[in-house]
């Protein structure tokens, strides 16, 4: 299957799962900005559990200071999402959504088909949007999901969050991105777009890292 053909209604943007492309840096959907940002968060089984345990309950959108509210799981077990192999290919969905998990506060865990509405501020700017969750994976090193617009953002776009646990003991977490100015002032200030991705970033980092620190 050719990448970046699927479409899904409920999202407003073509370019679905782009965020799995090799060369998503190089070739980003049509006035889209792209980012990227990779970074070593420990080592060992332990870390890589309880990374992934927090990234999928909501842990990194949560503690970059959004509210996550109305998460809605996929009606029926018929959508399972896209699924993409390392080099970005569209390949069958990585394991089955029957199984729905809750957090501590009756919150369904990110799965596949899920629709959620966050709501915050970045930089003293909007972050209100709702979401739907594209893809996500559990596999025994490689753990993640995308989140693509449905609506009511600033910008409109994908990002996917990936744990990796390597071969040589280490853990890896990656964010990459693309975002399409939407809102008035977005387009009108293109800078903006480029701004409020670097701090969500952070924040992202802040959320799941215990490593991270400050800079001073």
């Amino acid at each position: 299957m050719r990448r970046g053909t699927f479409r899904d209604d409920t999202v407003d943007y073509a370019a679905v799962g782009a965020t799995q492309a090799p060369d998503l840096m190089q070739y980003p959907p049509e006035r889209s900005i792209p980012a990227e940002e990779s970074w070593r968060i420990g080592s060992g089984e332990t870390r890589f559990r309880a990374a992934s345990e927090a990234l999928m309950s909501w842990t990194a959108q949560r503690g970059a200071g959004l509210e996550v509210t109305d998460v809605r799981p996929a009606s029926g077990p018929a959508y399972l999402g896209v699924g993409f192999d390392a080099e970005g290919n569209p390949i069958a969905p990585s394991r089955s959504e029957a199984e729905q998990r809750f957090d501590a506060d009756g919150t369904p865990y990110v799965g596949a088909g899920t629709t959620v509405r966050v709501h915050g501020r970045v930089k003293g700017l909007k972050a209100d949007a709702e979401l739907r969750v594209i893809f996500a994976i559990e596999e025994p090193r490689r753990v993640g999901f995308a989140l693509g617009t449905v609506g009511d953002s600033v910008v409109s776009g994908e990002e996917s969050f990936m744990l990796e646990w390597y071969e040589n003991d280490e853990v890896w977490f990656t964010v990459r991105a693309f975002d399409a100015p939407h809102g008035l002032l977005y387009k009108v200030l293109p800078g903006l777009t480029k701004r409020r991705r670097r701090e969500l970033f952070t924040r992202y980092l802040r959320a799941i890292s215990p490593l991270y620190t400050t800079p001073a």
